[in-house]
């Protein structure tokens, strides 16, 4: 079972995220492709910390209820077959609601540049600002 060694599931590092998470890659393309493809699982709760791409970042989520903003924006609910849409540069975080788990199929690109990282990464989001959703 060679192939199960290649991807195996991991736990989301808390550096990156608050809660419970596992991401299983799908697909990190080595050049010329650039996709970066990615089911992540959050607990209820969990959440990314503030990030963002730099070629953006399409979410489709699979089951459960997530919740995702923009800095500056309203927090969003996101439901099974939901597609989410972050521009380049754009701050961001996702995650799960506070009762329900949440699934989403996480879809970037690599920047292609050495020089320009593929996400960069923030602050944790705060309790405050978790909580101030809108379902």
């Amino acid at each position: 079972m060679e192939f199960l060694k290649k991807n195996p599931t991991t736990k989301g590092p808390v550096e990156r995220f608050t809660g419970d998470v596992w991401v299983d890659m799908i697909v990190q393309g080595e050049a010329p492709s650039r996709l970066r493809a990615g089911v992540v699982r959050f607990a209820p709760c969990a959440r990314t910390i503030w990030h963002r791409h730099a070629v953006g970042q399409t979410l489709h989520v699979t089951e459960g209820v997530g919740l995702v903003q923009s800095r500056g924006a309203e927090t969003k609910a996101m439901h099974p077959g939901d597609i989410v849409y972050t521009p380049p540069g754009e701050w961001h975080w996702h995650g799960a609601a506070p009762d329900r788990f949440m699934t989403h199929l996480a879809l970037s690109e690599s920047s292609g540049s050495p020089d320009v990282p593929d996400v960069e990464w923030g602050e944790h989001v705060t309790d405050a600002e978790y909580g101030g959703t809108s379902r």
